[in-house]
């Protein structure tokens, strides 16, 4: 497994309805890629958003992260949606788990 956590504060004037869709759109590409797993996001109470994706391989990352769309809303990203990010990786991540169930 390789892990992708995509930590960031949005801009105070970011075009809400612009973002939501380009979020949706990268959401559902990223789900459509070879090697996904899974993809979770959280908001902070302060503002700050948590993105954790799960991915095969570092492989199915790098493709990911240099798929031509996802790479122009990457750019868009930067010059207006984003005040601040920071992204970590890793390949098999230490794991434990419980389950109730």
């Amino acid at each position: 497994m390789f892990l992708v956590v995509f930590r960031n504060r949005k801009r105070a004037d970011i075009d809400a309805v612009a973002y939501a869709a380009d979020a949706k759109r990268m959401e559902a590409l990223a789900q459509a890629q070879p090697g996904f797993v899974s993809f979770k996001s959280y908001t902070a109470e302060d503002g700050e958003v948590v993105a954790i994706s799960e991915w095969t391989n570092e492989a199915a990352v790098h493709a990911w992260a240099t798929h031509p769309e996802h790479a122009t809303i990457q750019e868009r990203g930067r010059s207006q949606y984003y005040d601040e990010y920071t992204v970590y990786s890793c390949a098999h991540p230490h794991t434990r788990r419980f389950d109730r169930r």
